[in-house]
């Protein structure tokens, strides 16, 4: 049996499902908007534009301000807008999380200062 058969073989019999699990992307987390270090305005609709791969251990992603969780996205891209947002220094992340809604490590961070 050559390679390519056993390959269609294992695949059609389930043993390589866990392989093509893994093989569907690097996970990651990409805040497009704020960039770092951004100025905001305390009036405005603030909004965190984002892209995620969860990965094969990811399920969705949680947004948190300052580390406090505000919100959930099942959208691997899109935005979300942030609540009113009190003047000062704060930290923006979304964290991608199991279906137990524990995260598993991947996350991107930016700090935001708000006028």
């Amino acid at each position: 049996m050559n390679i390519r058969t056993t390959l269609v073989v294992a695949t059609a019999i389930g043993i390589v499902a866990p392989l093509a699990a893994s093989a569907a992307g690097a996970p990651y987390v990409r805040i497009t908007q704020p960039t770092d270090g951004a100025r905001l305005d305390a009036m405005a609709q603030n909004r965190l534009v984002y892209k995620v791969e969860p990965g094969p251990r990811g399920d969705h992603v949680h947004v948190y301000v300052d580390d406090r969780e505000v919100g959930i996205l099942r959208k691997l891209e899109g935005s979300y807008t942030l609540e009113t947002l009190a003047p000062g220094r704060h930290t923006l992340c979304i964290k991608v999380v199991n279906k137990a809604h524990t995260p598993i490590g991947v996350q991107d961070c930016v700090t935001a200062n708000v006028e």
